[in-house]
């Protein structure tokens, strides 16, 4: 089971982000494909880079780094929140 982690910041440390900006996601998961897919599926006409990153030494993980321009927190924190919702990714930073 996925364990969410909040985005509610810590009181008074949340940082000062504006708006619109580059900004990046490492996604990690056990299959490339998958992960591509899923991208894909959530954001068909948005410009992103999907960059592969590292694999596990057992080849058991993969992850993959997501930038893109995200035009308000809103829509920041609704990709990660699709993005972790996914059965093929297992932790989104």
């Amino acid at each position: 089971m996925k364990k969410k982690i909040p985005n509610t910041p810590v009181e008074g440390c949340k940082p000062e982000i504006s708006y619109p900006c580059l900004w990046q996601y490492k996604i990690i998961g056990t299959d490339r494909e998958s992960i591509i897919d899923t991208v894909m599926d959530i954001l068909p006409n948005t410009d992103h880079l999907l960059a592969n990153s590292h694999a596990s030494s057992g080849g058991r993980y993969v992850s993959m780094n997501l930038e893109l321009v995200v035009q308000s927190e809103e829509q920041r924190l609704s990709l990660y929140n699709q993005l972790v919702e996914n059965t093929a990714i297992k932790i989104v930073l």
